[in-house]
């Protein structure tokens, strides 16, 4: 099977599909073909992570994450509610644990009324009357927080792709590119695609499709597995509603949380420890040629220089059980550990500098045939509607279909 497309994107998760979604909403004549190497849409970050649909609280005011997030969040659960993917407005708290974190409690509740999102502060009591099992000396309440299951969303997202004429292609990795005049030529297993625009969407292997192209990305990725852990059935009842530390501000994780999922299972983590593997969802799933990549690039040293004694310490969490207990007795001293078992984990795709420092920001990467998202960090999958639309107006320019560009950019809430 061959085919010549308008649009061609690579990787199958809730961007690719977002944006394929976007470009033909927006243009029903336009032909695109989804890539996904996989046998089922949204296998790996897209239907491995802890389905927050998120409030915007953690971005810097006025910040492209922050207005993705807000208005990204309302429409994803607009999307969830007309297509039947279970979704609930939970709301969650974000707890302060010792006196030293209240300074940054105070920055964050700022912050989150600066973008517009619903924050309460918590007294001690205040968070006995809502979590009677969380200890805090202080915590911010925030509403505008639910929950959905992205992998569900993903599965949407492909149903309604098919109605409009998609056509998506599971096992079919894209195995090499060629240029043949104002297009390139992607070799799949299932025939060639020929594209006027490509779109990059690989998540864990954005960096290496950008070189397989011939485009030198201005950052590599790394991979960090989270790792979850899993209350209990008999005292799944310490928690109510998602519950947070405060984080780090200068760490692009949210640390150890507590998250009640739609189907009664509560979920702690994740643990943040760097993967041996692209899609290293344990200790033992090693790829030597990528190991050996890292150990040659000057961006691992310097992100070891940086940041070795978190790592050290996440690490530790991970080998040594009565540890990651420790850190979760931090919120609710309660639990020990036969209350928790461990229970999967998921991989994330993490930009990395050449000096070593970590990117907490998107990485959108063009040439003149193809758009390369080479970071996607949280508020991705919350805004992943917005954000799908703002690649397919870039995807329009490129085709020189300015007027339609422009009708997806005006869109207060994507396509």
């Amino acid at each position: 099977m061959s085919g010549d497309v308008d649009v061609a994107i690579i990787g199958g998760g809730l961007l690719g599909l977002a944006t394929a979604r976007a470009v033909l909403r927006a243009h029903p004549d336009a032909s695109v073909t989804v890539l996904e190497k996989e046998s089922r849409w949204g296998a790996h970050q897209s239907g491995h992570n802890s389905n927050v649909i998120h409030s915007g609280l953690y971005y810097a005011p006025g910040s492209l994450k922050a207005r993705l997030a807000r208005a990204g969040g309302e429409a994803m659960i607009r999307y969830c509610d007309e297509h039947g993917v279970p979704v609930k407005r939970t709301g969650k708290i974000v707890v302060a644990t010792a006196d030293e974190q209240l300074p940054r409690m105070d920055a964050l509740e700022a912050r989150g009324r600066e973008n517009g999102v619903t924050v309460q502060r918590l007294s001690r009591g205040e968070i006995a009357e809502r979590e009677p099992h969380v200890a805090g000396v202080g915590a911010l309440a925030v509403a505008d927080t639910a929950m959905t299951d992205f992998g569900q969303v993903c599965r949407a997202f492909a149903a309604e792709l098919t109605g409009l004429g998609a056509d998506l292609r599971t096992n079919s990795p894209a195995l090499s590119f060629a240029a043949a005049g104002d297009r390139t030529v992607i070799h799949t297993p299932t025939g060639e695609v020929w594209a006027r625009i490509i779109v990059n969407c690989a998540g864990l292997h954005s960096d290496k499709i950008a070189e397989a192209t011939g485009h030198r990305p201005p950052v590599r990725i790394m991979p960090f597995r989270g790792e979850y852990a899993e209350i209990r059935p008999a005292r799944r009842g310490l928690i109510n509603n998602p519950v947070y530390p405060v984080p780090d501000p200068d760490l692009p994780f949210l640390g150890v949380h507590v998250t009640p999922m739609l189907d009664g299972t509560v979920h702690v983590g994740p643990n943040a420890v760097p993967a041996l593997a692209r899609q290293g969802y344990r200790w033992r799933d090693v790829d030597p040629r990528m190991l050996g990549e890292l150990l040659r690039d000057p961006a691992l040293r310097g992100l070891a220089r940086r940041y070795w004694r978190y790592g050290l310490a996440e690490i530790s969490r991970s080998l040594i059980w009565p540890l990651f207990v420790r850190e979760v007795r931090r919120m609710i001293p309660e639990i020990n550990g036969e209350d928790l078992r461990r229970h999967g984990s998921g991989v994330r795709a993490q930009a990395v500098k050449p000096t070593g420092e970590l990117v907490d920001d998107f990485v959108i990467s063009h040439t003149p045939h193809a758009i390369h998202v080479l970071n996607a960090p949280s508020p991705a999958a919350t805004s992943s509607l917005l954000i799908g639309s703002h690649i397919a107006a870039e995807a329009f320019d490129r085709l020189g279909m300015t007027d339609i560009a422009r009708t997806v950019r005006e869109s207060p809430t994507g396509i």
